[in-house]
């Protein structure tokens, strides 16, 4: 029994060190941890139960014979993270370049199964070369597996993808099809294709940090929600997001005592919103203040900055938060807003969280640009996902609420469960200027003046916010329950998610359907 237990020891000892010791030092002459290097900083001490270790890729010839390697290039295990239970995988870049054989994507696809059953998060550290070529279409096969299991899992167990390396070809669609995607500047990148490629293709030349880097995948085309300096910083903010989210879509979100009082009050938010309309201000000022202190996290940052997403929590209570951004754009929705708030409603939507929406909007990004790019079709996603949401939906209405903005930003006609104004509230169909120019075309017409013109113009205006564009006509139909001092917002938000939180689906009654047809 002892030689068994020392051959045991010295199997353990050469699968810890992965591709060899000359690899390791390589990678981090790359600034980059090994993969198990990150489990041990991500999980909770102790908490790791590894699978699969001693598994190892068929001998299929081209060499393959020599390269053999205890764990195939992927650590995979059961973990808990942030005191949550989750199942974690790691690709291993020093074997191989962590390249994807049918071995190595089994671990996977074995891992994302258990983490199914059980019905808790999965972490997946990604830094892979891609393909194993040597495996041909058996590693083809191994990706076409996980990106069932990715479609699978989707809207049943949360999804966290980490890009800490390369990540490139289709190995990309395994993040793409997960919730959160995490990148590390400098070290990590995405793309379909590569440099060489796009240079052959179309004569294009590009490095691979400005073709598919951390700052242009978390500011351009929105495929990066997160983006760190670091592997360590990587890996805080997956501890982070997960003190927010449940562990599958049966459960309620963590909720977390942190001792500020649900009924605090902040006289600044009476003096936050400028009295010129057209004035800029930071929303997320208006965020900070009312949810509990220190609980916000922003998702998308750096991506379409004229809408924010986040979560964060109010007297303890995890919520999503979706608001407008007057200090970017005005606070327009164009297409990439709209993409970014519908999917983070339909996500909060299928894990439960309350939606909280902060409204300062006037209206749709008007041009060719976004007309011929389809805002018709992305704007269309923001009314199905909040129509489709039946989680609680709190709105308040800080400033402008136009057109067919006002409807998409979480109005109660999409179904909205409490909906409150502040005073400076303007609701119509368009800003009070437009709707004078309209309305009293004729008269306005008559004056050459125009000097006279601009005053009477004003004057029209004014009338038209007095008499229509405030909080009060609105409330006088019933569209919004409450219009308040902008220092009630929290406890009254507080309040009003008292008595929601317990809600049932309320939706109206429709036939029977596979599902619905979103406009994507």
């Amino acid at each position: 029994m002892n030689e068994k237990i020392k051959e045991l020891h010295a199997l353990r000892e050469k699968a810890l060190k992965g591709g060899g010791e000359e690899a390791i030092k390589k990678q981090h002459a790359k600034g980059k941890w090994t993969a198990r290097e990150r489990i041990e900083y991500l999980v909770d001490p102790g908490s790791f139960l590894e699978l699969d270790m001693f598994v190892r890729h068929r001998a299929t010839g081209f060499g393959m014979e020599k390269r053999l390697a205890y764990g195939d290039g992927v650590v995979t295990g059961l973990a808990k993270v942030s005191g949550r239970r989750a199942v974690v995988i790691a690709q291993d870049f020093t074997f191989m370049g962590g390249s994807l054989g049918e071995m190595h994507a089994k671990k996977i696809v074995k891992a994302m199964r258990h983490a199914l059953a059980n019905g808790v998060p999965v972490i997946f550290l990604n830094d892979s070369g891609g393909a194993r070529i040597q495996e041909g279409v058996d590693s083809l096969k191994g990706y076409g597996d996980i990106f069932y299991m990715n479609v699978m899992a989707s809207g049943v167990i949360p999804q966290i993808a980490a890009i800490m390396g390369p990540c490139a070809g289709g190995a990309v669609y395994s993040p793409a099809l997960m919730d959160f995607i995490i990148m590390v500047r400098r070290t990590s990148f995405m793309f379909v294709t590569g440099p060489r490629v796009v240079k052959a293709a179309i004569g294009e030349d590009v490095d691979e940090q400005s073709l598919g880097g951390a700052d242009v995948h978390a500011t351009k085309s929105g495929v990066a929600h997160f983006v760190a300096d670091s592997d360590e910083g990587a890996l805080n903010l997956i501890k982070a997001l997960m003190t927010y989210l449940p562990s599958n879509n049966a459960e309620d979100p963590p909720y977390l005592n942190t001792g500020d009082p649900p009924d605090r009050a902040d006289e600044n938010l009476n003096a936050l919103v400028p009295v010129d309309p057209n004035e800029a201000y930071d929303m997320k000022d208006v965020i900070t203040r009312v949810l509990d202190r220190g609980t916000f996290l922003e998702v998308h940052a750096g991506w379409a900055q004229n809408a924010v997403t986040g979560f964060g929590r109010l007297a303890g209570a995890a919520v999503c938060v979706v608001a407008n951004q007057p200090k970017h754009m005005a606070g327009v929705l164009d297409i990439d807003a709209s993409d970014k708030i519908a999917s983070f409603v339909r996500f909060c939507d299928a894990f439960n969280f309350p939606i909280i929406t902060f409204v300062d909007v006037p209206g749709f990004l008007p041009g060719t640009a976004q007309e011929h790019g389809g805002i018709i079709r992305h704007g269309a996603k923001i009314l199905y996902a909040y129509s489709e949401a039946t989680v609680p939906k709190l709105t308040v209405i800080l400033r402008k609420a136009y057109g067919g903005a006002y409807i998409a930003m979480g109005s109660s006609h999409l179904g909205a469960d409490f909906v409150a104004a502040w005073p400076t509230a303007e609701i119509a169909v368009m800003g009070p200027e437009g709707a004078a120019e309209i309305v009293w075309r004729r008269d306005l017409a008559s004056i050459k003046d125009p000097e006279e013109r601009a005053r009477k113009l004003a004057e029209l205006a004014r009338e038209y916010r007095e008499k229509i564009a405030n909080p009060y006509f609105a409330a006088g139909r019933g569209y919004i329950d409450a219009v308040i001092e902008p220092k009630e917002t929290r406890p009254t938000l507080v309040r009003a998610l008292e008595h929601i939180r317990s809600k049932r689906e309320t939706r109206v009654w429709v036939p029977p359907k596979k599902h619905g047809l979103p406009p994507f």
